[in-house]
């Protein structure tokens, strides 16, 4: 991800090092953390916020108007609060949107086509994220139109992870899908062996979780995203406002799939899915 940061900023042809400088700071899925290193970052008087989650993007607005933010978010910035529009973002802040709502009726889909006799499916959740009341909102309209039952089951910590898959196996739910979510994002390593150890079919929402032996993933290209950060970071290095940079969106989907997992789960890929497919692991 950094280095699609770093590829974005080249495209626009500043140089590290020459140019500019890179501050990193991390949270490691801690949201707490955010608010001092947004304050940090403004005492250093750095010239541009690269905020690439949606908690770290309303914690930077929430401590500048000033200094420009680019943000990454898969909810919609303008329900947010974080631009005035799409088109005319007004104030300081602008950047890529993945509105990643309106891909769960695929992703619903998609697991149901691999599990077509479940008749309940789990949806993981961060209840601190940003974008979780409408992603549930979504996915519940997703399960309804396929007759699924849906069971919501929050997660903040890592216990929380273990106990929703323990809940899961209770209710005899028939699969999983996760959100793309900082936190989670960070716990993919338990996430995809907690599946494996459960023989769980999960949808995982970048590709990342398949080639770490997760069965499915179907979501926007992070890599594309963070790409378009770099480009926009770069083009208000060189002298453009955050207000005159139309938030983006990023317009490369992945379907991954993991054959060897399949097999593992006893579950039979359709040639339908598998011509869709970005990746096939075998």
């Amino acid at each position: 991800m950094v280095a699609a940061v770093r590829q974005g900023l080249k495209e626009i042809g500043v140089v590290e090092g020459q140019d500019f400088a890179i501050e990193f700071r991390w949270a490691e899925g801690k949201y707490e953390r955010l608010g001092a290193m947004a304050a940090d970052l403004i005492k250093l008087q750095v010239k541009v916020i690269a905020a690439t989650s949606t908690p770290a993007a309303l914690a930077a607005k929430a401590a500048t108007s000033v200094i420009p933010i680019v943000f990454t978010t898969g909810a919609d910035p303008v329900e947010l609060g974080l631009v005035a529009s799409l088109n005319r973002p007004g104030g300081n802040v602008t950047g890529v949107s993945f509105l990643v709502n309106e891909l769960t009726t695929k992703q619903f889909e998609m697991l149901h086509n691999l599990v077509p006799k479940a008749i309940s499916f789990g949806f993981l959740v961060n209840p601190d994220f940003g974008a979780t009341k409408s992603q549930i909102r979504d996915a519940q309209n997703a399960a309804a139109a396929l007759g699924l039952e849906l069971l919501v089951l929050n997660a903040k910590a890592p216990g929380e992870i273990d106990a929703a898959f323990a809940t899961l196996i209770q209710r005899q739910a028939g699969g999983l899908i996760t959100i793309s979510e900082p936190f989670l994002n960070s716990r993919r390593d338990q996430l995809v062996a907690l599946a494996a150890h459960h023989s769980l079919p999960v949808l995982y929402p970048v590709r990342d979780y398949v080639a770490a032996g997760g069965l499915v993933s179907y979501g926007t290209s992070i890599v594309d995203a963070y790409r378009q950060v770099g480009v926009y970071t770069g083009r208000i290095l060189s002298g453009e406002k955050p207000s005159d940079l139309p938030v983006t969106r990023p317009t490369k989907l992945e379907l991954a799939i993991n054959l060897k997992t399949a097999k593992t789960l006893g579950l039979k890929v359709p040639d339908t899915l598998l011509a869709l497919a970005d990746e096939v692991i075998e």
